[in-house]
């Protein structure tokens, strides 16, 4: 596997730990993305990002300068995986939505498939293109019963790219 880094957005812990948890399992290291730089991208070949989505599908807070440093970098070459923290039941219609935004940032980039909408239970989402989510969705609050099977799944989906 290339040099990887997983950078995460979280305000109330939940995406943080996530992001520990797919650190852990691919043997690298997570960093909060208020410490995302440009220098970070430089460093690394592959990119594992992720956000929850607050309110009304709307990126974690400190991914809004994370978006500029995407926005910024030289993409050519990189991979990057997306990842996303999101309530279906109270948010059904904004599901996840925040990962289309770093998906739409990370363009020019090799962005990794997402996963299939089957099996989740939302009325909408941005992060829906094709079918499909752009990364891997998880409902911590309703379905944190299936989140270990959900990313050992996406994990196996991806590391043959990574």
């Amino acid at each position: 596997m290339k040099k990887t880094i997983v950078v995460y957005g979280s305000s109330t812990g939940t995406c943080e730990s996530i992001a520990n948890t797919i650190a852990e399992k691919l043997g690298v290291e997570a960093i909060n993305v208020a410490d995302f730089s440009a220098e970070v991208v430089a460093e690394n070949d592959n990119l594992i990002l992720g956000t929850s989505t607050w309110g009304a599908g709307e990126l974690q807070d400190d991914w809004y300068d994370g978006i500029n440093v995407l926005k910024g970098a030289d993409l050519t070459g990189k991979t990057v995986a997306l990842f996303g923290c999101g309530d279906a039941e109270s948010y059904s219609d904004t599901f996840c939505g925040a990962m289309k935004e770093i998906y739409d940032a990370a363009q020019g980039a090799n962005i990794l498939p997402g996963v299939s909408t089957d099996g989740y239970t939302f009325d909408d989402s941005e992060a829906v293109v094709d079918g499909a989510f752009v990364g891997l969705a998880l409902d911590e609050v309703n379905e944190d019963d299936q989140t270990e099977a959900r990313i050992d799944a996406w994990l196996e989906a991806i590391k043959p790219s990574l």
